[in-house]
């Protein structure tokens, strides 16, 4: 890769992982439900009168925007709010990888290869150690639903390799149309009208700010730019980026939220990303499968 497209994938992974710590601001101005659902209208509009029709059929666009937005953002923002470290759901959500492989072995017929399971397993373990910690210290309802949130991932992961989109930006443009209104649903149910209006009376610059970061910095630039990378390089010249991920997440949420990095935590992110790495990177040892598509590695927030 040319030097500026190596600091363009760096830029892209310092977005993605500073976003944890926005999220973390944005939930104190939104009810995590709502919040999510107002990250998909930011995104949507006004880009989906500007990209074009989609480009794929719409039972994938639906499929991927009710595994992505709603099941995976929803509980990655409630997960958030009841108290998961910015930080730690930066390096939980690494585990989506291990997650997409178990899944495509059942969709897509794939047999992993013995590094692929053995770097699952090292995963596995880096998730058992980050528990321990987070019992020791943090609320594990909040952890557990960041596991989920990473395991709606893996779905959409799958869901997008079946759709293929030609086109990232378009894809990701028309997939934000639909949890908009589910998740706008979910939140007057389980938040309630009374905390979501007073979240909307109270609304400022702070609040509109983190808005626009994770719908426009995160969204359309975030994967605008990874997808354009993606058609020029190949995946395995691309996806190693995204492990720096939870770097930027850890060391931004420990320089702007005060979060500490205890001993167990750190064990556990050499687990985690050393894992991920050989789940992801490692060839598998089933039948062909299909060329990664350009937004399988895409929503890496």
């Amino acid at each position: 890769m040319r030097p500026a497209h190596i600091a363009l994938a760096a830029l892209v992974a310092a977005v993605w992982g500073v976003n944890f710590v926005v999220i973390e601001i944005g939930l104190d101005h939104f009810p995590p439900l709502l919040f999510s659902a107002l990250r998909f209208l930011a995104a949507a509009l006004p880009a989906v009168f500007l990209v074009g029709p989609p480009k794929v059929a719409w039972k994938w666009i639906v499929g991927v925007g009710l595994a992505l937005g709603v099941a995976k953002f929803g509980l990655l923002f409630t997960g958030m709010d009841l108290g998961a470290p910015a930080g730690l759901s930066s390096l939980i959500l690494q585990i989506q990888a291990v997650f997409t492989a178990l899944f495509a072995v059942v969709a897509l017929g794939e047999r992993p290869g013995k590094v692929k399971i053995a770097g699952m397993a090292v995963a596995l373990a880096g998730i058992g150690v980050a528990a321990v910690d987070e019992g020791a210290s943090g609320p594990l309802v909040g952890f557990a639903l960041c596991i989920a949130a990473a395991a709606c991932w893996g779905v959409s992961n799958v869901l997008t390799r079946k759709a293929s989109p030609p086109d990232a930006l378009n894809f990701m443009v028309w997939v934000s149309v639909v949890p908009i209104l589910p998740l706008l649903v979910l939140s007057l149910l389980l938040e309630g009208p009374e905390r979501d209006l007073a979240a909307l009376r109270g609304l400022d610059w702070a609040g509109v700010s983190v808005i626009l970061y994770v719908a426009w910095a995160v969204t359309i630039f975030g994967f605008g730019a990874w997808g354009w990378l993606l058609r020029r390089y190949p995946a395995s010249s691309v996806a190693p980026f995204s492990l720096l991920v939870p770097v930027f997440g850890m060391s931004s949420a420990a320089l702007f939220l005060g979060e500490g990095i205890s001993p167990l935590r750190w064990c556990a992110a050499a687990l985690l990303v050393g894992g991920v790495a050989l789940t992801s990177l490692s060839r598998g040892g089933g039948p062909a499968a299909a060329p990664e598509p350009v937004g399988r590695a895409e929503a890496r927030v």
